[in-house]
């Protein structure tokens, strides 16, 4: 089978050896960074929108971007990736969002600090498996010490009882982690914009669909916060930060910059501070440089 093929084989021939890996962590920060903003935006947007018309008219105005772009860029469709493409779409679009709001109705708020945790490690996990990585023993400590400190900080103090919800929550974090790899592998084959633009295209039928199907219920006279709150969503949260996050992944490669993201629950609630109004104690700036410590020294451990 020619490489044009599209097949695994033909993805994982890309040199699998990270070219830029400091370069490739300060890049998927920044796609950490908009993904961080995506809370507090959403608290935002609820306050003119259903959680349903959020979900998918976000992706519905990211997928008309993106296929503008495209159309400027005179790209052509690559027919050989469509599977793939497919497959990250629904994963990162539709299932991780999904996932999530279903749990965020069964447990509380603290659970979404442990698929934050367990996110990086979990995406290592599947890089090994399919992403054509072989992480070394370091770098596995690093991550499980990286995860080990998010999941402390997120529970630290919390009345936990095991439910439903962490059913949905481990869902969450498989469609994320399965997502990330398959992007990241195909942004090692083209841009990493080009990527997140086809995997919305592709997925527009649905995205257009679900928003017809929750527009006469999911908009409640939204204010100019909302309207702007879901703009960002859209070109934000659901297109430039894939943008940067594929970006990264393709020079630093998937398992190294994919423990990025833990640093994402403290950008996070730095924002919610910034945007909303929220505090930040002295024990979430601790566990932060913590968790910053593990990223940079794990930074330097092997991943063949």
């Amino acid at each position: 089978m020619s490489e044009a093929s599209g097949s695994p084989a033909s993805i994982r021939s890309v040199s699998r050896a990270p070219a830029h890996p400091l370069a490739g962590l300060a890049i998927g920060f920044i796609g950490v960074v908009i993904f961080g903003a995506t809370l507090p935006a959403t608290h935002i947007a609820l306050e003119g929108f259903s959680p349903a018309f959020i979900t998918f008219g976000r992706a519905a105005i990211a997928a008309l971007v993106a296929g503008a772009t495209l159309l400027i860029m005179r790209k052509r469709f690559p027919r050989q990736h469509a599977l793939s493409l497919f497959a990250a779409g629904v994963l990162l679009i539709y299932g991780f969002p999904g996932f999530s709001s279903v749990a965020m109705q069964t447990v509380p708020a603290s659970h979404g600090g442990v698929v934050l945790g367990v996110l990086p490690l979990m995406t290592a996990t599947f890089a090994a498996l399919f992403g054509g990585e072989r992480p070394g023993l370091a770098f596995w400590g690093w991550s499980i010490a990286g995860a080990a400190l998010v999941m402390i900080f997120s529970l630290s103090g919390a009345d936990i009882e095991p439910g439903i919800g962490d059913l949905w929550l481990a869902c969450a974090a498989l469609s994320a982690s399965c997502g990330y790899v398959i992007s990241g592998k195909l942004a090692r084959t083209r841009p990493g914009w080009e990527v997140i633009s086809w995997a919305l295209v592709i997925t527009a039928p649905l995205s257009l669909a679900g928003t017809a199907f929750a527009w006469e219920s999911g908009i409640s006279t939204p204010d100019a916060g909302a309207l702007a709150a879901l703009l960002y969503l859209s070109l934000g949260s659901m297109f430039a930060g894939f943008i940067f996050w594929n970006w990264g992944m393709a020079i630093g490669g998937i398992a190294r910059v994919g423990q990025v993201q833990l640093l994402q629950s403290f950008v996070t609630l730095g924002l919610s501070a910034l945007i909303l109004g929220e505090t930040v104690t002295p024990v979430m700036l601790g566990f932060a440089i913590a968790v910053g410590v593990v990223v940079w020294c794990g930074r330097k451990a092997k991943v063949g």
